[in-house]
């Protein structure tokens, strides 16, 4: 069982930016993939970055290619997503999930975390 715990969203300016981390308590956290997904109101949530075991392969999406950095540190079982030159269409609860796989489809990912509110408005 991993538990994973978001924290470090908040209310940023256009342009501005913010960190995200993703802590997992459970033993096996450097045993999984990780990503970040996000959920903007009336809209499914959507992938935003994936990150590998090893953490040397990566993976965006498009909108926030150039922008935004996943990372991990599997010594402190925690995975960061750097979010730079934010937008307002950045808007919306961001979730990180672990997996078995190194994927960008939410129905792959085994266990989440609560979620973090992310707001970019001037």
């Amino acid at each position: 069982q991993e538990q994973l715990v978001e924290s470090g969203g908040g209310s940023a300016r256009p342009g501005g930016s913010l960190r995200l981390s993703c802590a997992g308590s459970g033993r096996t956290f450097s045993n999984y993939g990780i990503a970040w997904f996000r959920q903007a109101p009336g809209k499914e949530r959507e992938f935003v970055a994936r990150i590998s075991v090893s953490g040397q392969s990566t993976g965006l999406v498009d909108a926030v290619k150039g922008r935004f950095t996943i990372s991990r540190d599997n010594a402190v079982n925690t995975v960061y997503l750097q979010m730079n030159s934010l937008k307002p269409e950045d808007t919306a609860v961001y979730y990180c999930g672990a997996s078995n796989k190194y994927s960008n489809r939410a129905r792959d990912y085994n266990y989440w975390g609560q979620g973090t509110q992310v707001t970019v408005s001037s």
